[in-house]
């Protein structure tokens, strides 16, 4: 098993690269430091919302990013507080993106 870096120090990367690209983000909900979950919202022009989660793969080690769903910002803040509910230590980062560019670009 690989060394991985602590939530803590992969959300303050996340927003230093946001911060780099003159880009808001803000941290919506903290989790734990150590080995809390990330989630983040993409608030696009319009006022769409996207949910992107990270899945990880125990046999091969490693976690990517995928897209979960995309809605009104009521219904992804049900679906955080559902997830919340159930875990903790989980963290939510808000971005606020233009149409064209990739969150995975600036996520881990």
């Amino acid at each position: 098993m690989e060394p991985r870096l602590t939530a803590g120090l992969r959300v303050a990367a996340l927003l230093r690269r946001m911060d780099l690209t003159g880009r808001p983000a803000y941290v919506v909900r903290r989790g734990d430091d150590t080995a809390g979950a990330l989630a983040v919202t993409v608030l696009r022009p319009g006022g769409k919302v996207e949910l992107w989660v990270q899945d990880y793969d125990p046999l091969a080690d490693s976690r990517a990013w995928l897209h979960e769903t995309t809605g009104a910002p009521r219904d992804i803040d049900a679906t955080l507080a559902r997830r919340g509910a159930r875990d903790p230590d989980l963290w939510v980062i808000e971005l606020e993106l233009p149409q064209d560019a990739d969150p995975r670009d600036l996520l881990d």
